[in-house]
């Protein structure tokens, strides 16, 4: 008789453990579905003021066709790639030419000098920090599932259930990795 309370105590230890570990893996990996979430909306907005920029800029620099062209086919990319791997890459192809549209404005002292201009600019700036922001936080919460899918006693449980590593949102070369320079002062 104690034997048998034994073994049921037992086991009712290791099937509360077996669904705490299963409910770990469960958040995390909801947690990385939200803060891939949190990245798509930053992205969203940076996307939907491409456009803007774009359209001040060819008021006043309309001959640098080629520029407002790459924008435009950079940010057509970046909306249609799917994954951590593939976005970043054409997020990275995005934020390079938008600094070189930036660059333009060096060459154009009424664009700098511009409100509208100025405020989008600003915009872009505080996107870019969300972003920033919103890819730490994924690619944290990334690591910790990662880490409960590899490591034991959870890699049993993860494996069992399908648990699957995810991928981290991470920019190619450093150049990528830093915030674009949107500066128009003088």
């Amino acid at each position: 008789m104690t034997t048998l309370l034994v073994l049921v105590l037992i086991a009712g230890l290791i099937f509360t453990a077996v669904i705490g570990i299963y409910n770990r893996l469960v958040r995390l990996r909801n947690g990385t579905e939200n803060a891939w979430s949190d990245i798509d909306v930053q992205l969203k907005r940076r996307h939907d003021l491409v456009p803007n920029v774009v359209e001040t800029v060819k008021g006043y620099a309309s001959h640098e066709q080629k520029t407002l062209t790459q924008v435009t086919e950079a940010r057509s990319r970046a909306m249609s790639a799917k994954g951590p791997e593939n976005r970043a890459a054409a997020e990275g192809d995005l934020t390079r030419v938008l600094t070189n549209l930036f660059a333009l404005s060096e060459a154009y002292p009424q664009l700098r000098a511009n409100e509208n201009f100025l405020s989008l600019q600003k915009e872009l700036s505080a996107i870019e920090e969300a972003i920033q922001n919103a890819r730490r936080y994924y690619n944290a919460i990334v690591r910790d599932l990662n880490v409960s899918i590899e490591t034991f006693p959870s890699n049993l449980i993860a494996s069992t259930f399908g648990f699957d590593k995810k991928e981290y949102f991470e920019l190619d070369s450093t150049a990528e990795r830093s915030v674009p320079a949107v500066s128009f002062a003088s």
